[in-house]
């Protein structure tokens, strides 16, 4: 009578190892996005290139306060949502251009300043206004 031997966990272990990473070689980078906050907490800049998933900035903002946003897209597509915690939601837009807006925000509230991309690369600035 012949007995098989399963084969050793030890040698399988390296062999699934080895094939996760070459599958997970293959798929394709996200980019790379930099958020540098001002130093007197008044706003942002977001640096992107070749980047294509979803990121946010938390900002504590005043009713009436004025945000400045500053759009420089070189190429891909840049999505932005500014909401509140308590449900507002100042601005929405997508396929963002190169070009400078303003929005004011109409309540009291921590803000969220979500910034979305595919293959984006550039920068968005946001500033509050004094």
């Amino acid at each position: 009578m012949l007995c098989r031997k399963q084969p050793s966990r030890i040698i399988l272990l390296p062999l699934l190892i080895t094939i996760i990473l070459g599958i997970s070689a293959c798929i394709p980078s996200k980019g790379s996005i930099v958020i540098l906050e001002d130093p007197n907490g008044t706003g942002c800049k977001m640096d992107f290139k070749e980047w294509s998933l979803e990121n946010k900035y938390e900002l504590s903002l005043n009713k009436g306060d004025v945000l400045q946003i500053e759009v420089d897209r070189e190429e891909g597509k840049i999505a932005l949502m500014i909401s509140g915690q308590n449900g507002s939601e100042p601005y929405s837009g997508n396929n963002l251009k190169s070009g400078m807006f303003t929005v004011t925000v109409s309540e009291t509230d921590q803000y969220a300043i979500k910034i979305k991309g595919k293959n984006a690369t550039g920068n968005v600035t946001v500033t509050v206004l004094e």
